[in-house]
């Protein structure tokens, strides 16, 4: 099914509850198997334990039982027929007095419960529930007044007074049925909406799966444009201009000293101006519009940690060894692939999880550690546009990168950059 809004003339999914799966399906089977295997035993006891003065024969009783429970192997894929079912075969067995008074509320309860959960039409749930449990409440009422009036019933029970034991007892079975038949009314409401919450949880992670590698997409190609726009404004002329003069200086050489020194002034100074170009192209890519001081490195990685913090998931942080200046590009590099490392354990680590953030700085090196070590174990990350940025970057900065499952648990996302060797002036 699917609405179209005025707003954006785009047609939006509206949920609808999927049909139960196979698995589902022999699942309720075995489940209603199980439940009247229950009830013939349960009904031998209550039989035994004289629970009615005449309970009614073994042959009625196992039919009636049947009709009030081996409906629920279909309670997920036809609730409504399922629900109708047991209520008959419910009334049916109390109007006959069958000796079992367990099994038959746990199959009643079931059988409301399925329609509120899996009957996407709400109005139709709504009103087959209200049918149902209108027509217990009269079945109920008319059993209470005949036993009320009926001299022979609740011998154990005195009548005497305005408010009598009796009375008390009958308002304890109305207060019993109110309470179960709002439970499975309730339940089954709640059962139907978490089913939808999470649904539209899922579309809005997909939807934002996919604006987050269209966005990608788009820099990269807004990237390439950029490059291709400054090396052929800058540096492709200057290289232009110094293959004319290189090759008018070499004309000229043995017969005019003059202009081919004039020549090579001209490339000296293409050069030069190349260079600078290319300096100022490169710092460009690096910093983007960004200022010097708001570039993003490893000192900025506890900003990450904290946000992180705030967004629902407990991350710790540590520094090891002492700091050394790590290069720009790198310090970015780590940077870009710590924040995409916890939003990966944010997104697919389960509600429990924790992450923990560790910087090493050894004597060659510097090693970013990301860890969730708590929660859902996460058993494979998505392989798209993040893995492979991460890798991009690392590869960029000439290091390795190490990306998969712990045995104890958790992801692992770990970066190791080479630092350069310092060399004095």
């Amino acid at each position: 099914m699917r609405v179209t809004t005025a707003a954006s003339n785009q047609p939006t999914p509206v949920w609808v509850r999927p049909a139960p799966t196979r698995r589902e399906g022999r699942i309720d089977l075995a489940i209603a198997i199980g439940l009247y295997v229950a009830a013939v035993l349960s009904q031998q006891l209550y039989r035994v334990a004289g629970i009615f003065s005449e309970p009614a024969d073994a042959v009625p009783t196992f039919a009636l039982l049947a009709l009030a429970i081996l409906p629920l192997a279909v309670r997920r894929t036809h609730p409504v027929i399922a629900a109708i079912a047991v209520s008959v075969g419910f009334i049916a067995c109390g109007s006959l007095q069958v000796p079992e008074l367990l099994i038959l509320n746990i199959s009643l309860f079931t059988a409301l419960y399925s329609v509120g959960a899996w009957v996407s039409r709400r109005g139709l749930a709504i009103g087959v529930r209200a049918a149902i449990v209108l027509t217990m409440a009269v079945w109920l009422l008319v059993s209470i007044f005949q036993a009320a009036t009926d001299p022979d019933s609740f011998d154990d029970f005195s009548r005497a007074g305005a408010f009598s034991p009796l009375l008390a007892y009958m308002l304890i079975q109305v207060l019993i049925n109110l309470l179960y038949f709002a439970a499975a009314w309730w339940f089954g409401d709640r059962a139907f909406t978490s089913a939808r919450q999470r649904w539209e949880l899922e579309q809005r992670t997909a939807e934002l799966e996919q604006e987050r590698e269209r966005t990608a997409a788009q820099a990269v190609a807004l990237d390439r444009v950029r490059i291709a726009r400054e090396l052929h404004d800058a540096v492709a002329h200057h290289v232009s201009v110094i293959g004319i003069q290189a090759g008018a200086a070499r004309t000229v050489l043995t017969s005019d000293a003059g202009a081919a020194s004039e020549a090579l002034q001209t490339i000296e100074r293409a050069s030069r101006d190349a260079i600078h170009e290319l300096h100022d192209l490169l710092t460009t890519l690096r910093d983007s519009d960004e200022p010097e001081d708001s570039v993003r490195g490893l000192d900025r990685v506890p900003e990450l940690v904290a946000a992180s913090v705030d967004a629902g998931l407990p991350t710790s942080y540590r520094v090891i060894g002492e700091a050394v200046r790590v290069p720009s590009v790198a310090s970015v590099n780590l940077y870009r692939i710590a924040q995409e490392a916890l939003t990966n354990v944010r997104k697919h680590g389960g509600p429990d999880a924790t992450a923990d953030v560790r910087v090493r700085y050894g004597g060659d090196h510097v090693e970013l550690e990301v860890a969730n070590s708590g929660g859902i174990a996460v058993h494979r990350m998505p392989g798209g546009l993040g893995q492979l940025g991460m890798r991009e970057r690392v590869a960029a900065s000439g290091g390795t990168l190490e990306l998969g499952p712990r045995s104890r648990g958790g992801y692992l996302v770990r970066a190791r950059i080479p630092l350069p060797e310092e060399v004095p002036a």
